[in-house]
C-alpha cells in the first residue's frame, strides 16, 4: 500500500513528545502522520527506567487530565510505585513510578496503533517543504513528497547526535540508532537558531552478577499511588529497587583518569544538564563528599539489565568496569552496555510562541527535547500541547495557552518561551510560584475542563470527572450545615449521620 500523500498533521519524531503530539492531533479528529526512523523504539526509554518524580510527577497527572497518555501507559506497566516527599507537604508531593520500559514502549505502541486517524510510518524527514514562510509538507529520504496543514517536530537528541565513549566517538541519535544530519542543516539554512547541549546515560549492569545481600532494598509504596485519575488496571509483579554508595576508591579512580572522560579531555564542548551531573562532575564539583547514592533499578521483570541511577559517564568502558566495581555490592559486576554522553543540536526556544508555534514560521511546532529540555516528562508535556495546538491550528479555532497560575505544563512553556535556556532545562516545584495550588491531587480539577472543551479528554474520563465534583461539592454541602455538639451521644450522630464515602481512592471507579 503506497503511503497517503496527505495528512492534516505532521509528527516527527517517535518518542515521548512525539507519542503525544500525535495521539492528541488524531483523538482530535485530524488525519495525522507519525513519522519515525525507527517503528520499535517508539516510545523508547532512551535512560533511566522510570517515571514521575518531583515536578515530574504533577506533569504527568496534568497530561492525563488533558487526556494525554503518560500516565495510563505508566500505570498499565509499573513495577514499583512510590511517594516521593511524603515528610513534606503536599504541594511538593510527587508519584514516581518504575516502569518496565520494554512492556512500556509495548503498550503506547499498540495504544497509538489502535487510535483512530493515526497513521505510523517508518521513514527520515530529511527537510521541510515550504509555501514562502508556511509550511505545506514535508521530504523523506525516499525523495518522497507528504503534505500537511501543520507539523510537529520533536526529533529529540537525533539531530547531529554525536555519541562518546572515552575517547571513542561515533554518530547516533540514540545508542547504536541512526542520527539525522540533513534535517538540522535545513533548519540552520532556514534560519533558525540551533545550538548544541549534551546528556548522557550510565552502563547497565547483568543482575546475575550484583551481590544483593550487600544493598538496603527499598520496596514500593502500599496502597499503591497511581499516575491516571482513570482506574488503570495494573496485574504485574511489584519489585524493590537497592540503594547502594560510591566510597572514597570509586572517586580516586575517577581522578585519575579524567583525561580519558570525554567530558574532561576535551572531546565535549557543550553544555550539559546542570541538575543530573556526570559521576565525573560529581567528583570534581564535590570533593568534600566521602560518597554519592547510587539507585540500582530493574529496567523490566523479563530483563537481567539493572540501571545504576546516579553514574551516568562517558568513561572509557575499561574505566567505567574499574570504578563501578569499586562500589559496595558490585564487585564482580558485569557491564551490559556501557554508558556514554551525547551530543546533540536544539532549538532555542525563544523562538517559538506560547502555543509551541514557531515565531517566524506558521503551522511550524516544535515539542521535546529539541526545545532544549531533559526528561521524558518535560517531553511529553510539550508534545501533548504542540499537538494539541498543531489539530487547533488546523480547525482554525483559538490556541491553547496554559498559564503559570493554572498548570506545571504553562510554567514549563513560559519559562521556555521568556527566558529561553543555554543548559538542558528540567522541572522542578520550585520553578512554580504558584506550587501551592498546582498540586498533583487537584490536577484534573484545573485541567479536565479544558480537555473536555478541545475534544481530547474522552466523555466518560469527563463524566467520571464530573461524578466525582458532584462528590466534592455534596460533602462541601454537608459540611457547611453540619456541627459538632458535645453531646454523650456524638459518637453515634457522627456514624449514622451521613452516608458520605469519606474515603474516595484517588483515581475515578
Amino acid at each position: 500500500m503506497a503511503l497517503q500523500s496527505s495528512f492534516d498533521v505532521i509528527v516527527i519524531g517517535g518518542g515521548h513528545a512525539g507519542c503525544e503530539a500525535a495521539h492528541a492531533a488524531a483523538t482530535m479528529g485530524l488525519q495525522t502522520l507519525l513519522l519515525t526512523m525507527a517503528v520499535d523504539s517508539i516510545a523508547q526509554m532512551s535512560c533511566n527506567p522510570a517515571i514521575g518524580g518531583v515536578a515530574k510527577g504533577h506533569l504527568v497527572k496534568e497530561i492525563d487530565a488533558l487526556g494525554g497518555l503518560m500516565g495510563q501507559i505508566a500505570d498499565e506497566t509499573g513495577i514499583q510505585f512510590r511517594t516521593l516527599n511524603t515528610k513534606k507537604g503536599s504541594a511538593v508531593q510527587a508519584t514516581r513510578c518504575q516502569s518496565d520500559m520494554m512492556l512500556y514502549k509495548i503498550a503506547m505502541r499498540k495504544r497509538l496503533e489502535n487510535t483512530k486517524n493515526l497513521f505510523i510510518q517508518q521513514r527520515e524527514a530529511i527537510s521541510i517543504l515550504w509555501k514562502g514562510n508556511q509550511v505545506r509538507g514535508i521530504c523523506t529520504q525516499f525523495s518522497e513528497e507528504i503534505t500537511c496543514k501543520a507539523l510537529v517536530v520533536t526529533t529529540g537528541t537525533f539531530l547531529n547526535g554525536l555519541i562518546h565513549i572515552g575517547k571513542n566517538t561515533f554518530p547516533a541519535g540514540r545508542a547504536w540508532e541512526f542520527p539525522s544530519h540533513q534535517f538540522s542543516e535545513h533548519l540552520k539554512n532556514k534560519g533558525l537558531e540551533i545550538g548544541r547541549l549534551k546528556t548522557g546515560t550510565t552502563p547497565r549492569l547483568n543482575k546475575h552478577t550484583i551481590d544483593f545481600s550487600k544493598l538496603e532494598a527499598q520496596p514500593g509504596d502500599t496502597p499503591t499511588p497511581y499516575f491516571s485519575f482513570w482506574g488503570i488496571k495494573n496485574n504485574l509483579p511489584q519489585v524493590p529497587c537497592h540503594i547502594t554508595y560510591t566510597k572514597k576508591e570509586t572517586h580516586e579512580i575517577i581522578r585519575e583518569n579524567l583525561s580519558l572522560s570525554a567530558l574532561y579531555g576535551g572531546q565535549i564542548t557543550s553544555v550539559g544538564p546542570r541538575y543530573c551531573p556526570s559521576i565525573e562532575d560529581k567528583v570534581v564539583k564535590f570533593p568534600e563528599k566521602e560518597r554519592h547514592q547510587i539507585f540500582l533499578e530493574p529496567t523490566a521483570l523479563d530483563s537481567v539489565e539493572i540501571y545504576p541511577n546516579g553514574v551516568s559517564t562517558s568513561m572509557p568502558l575499561a574505566v567505567q568496569e574499574k570504578f563501578i566495581r569499586s562500589i559496595p555490592g558490585l564487585e564482580k559486576v558485569e557491564i551490559v552496555r556501557p554508558g556514554y554522553a551525547i551530543e546533540y543540536d536544539f532549538l532555542y526556544p525563544h523562538q517559538l510562541k506560547l502555543n509551541l508555534e514557531s515565531k517566524d514560521f506558521s503551522n511550524l511546532f516544535f515539542a521535546g527535547q529539541i526545545n532544549g529540555t531533559t526528561g521524558y516528562e518535560e517531553a511529553a508535556a510539550q508534545g501533548l500541547l504542540a499537538g494539541i495546538n498543531a489539530a487547533l491550528k488546523t480547525k482554525e479555532q483559538e490556541p491553547l495557552e496554559l498559564l503559570r497560575n493554572e498548570s506545571y505544563i504553562g510554567v514549563l512553556i513560559d519559562d521556555l518561551i521568556v527566558k529561553s535556556t543555554e543548559e538542558p532545562y528540567r522541572m522542578f516545584t520550585s520553578r512554580a510560584e504558584y506550587r501551592l495550588l498546582l498540586r498533583e491531587d487537584n490536577a484534573d480539577q484545573r485541567l479536565c475542563a479544558i480537555g473536555h472543551k478541545i475534544g481530547l479528554l474522552s466523555p466518560e474520563h469527563f463524566q467520571s470527572f464530573l461524578k466525582k465534583q458532584e462528590k466534592i461539592e455534596d460533602l462541601k454541602t454537608y459540611l457547611k450545615k453540619t456541627q459538632l455538639k458535645k453531646t454523650p451521644s456524638l459518637e453515634k450522630e457522627q456514624s449514622t449521620e451521613t452516608n458520605l464515602n469519606l474515603s474516595q481512592p484517588a483515581h475515578y471507579n
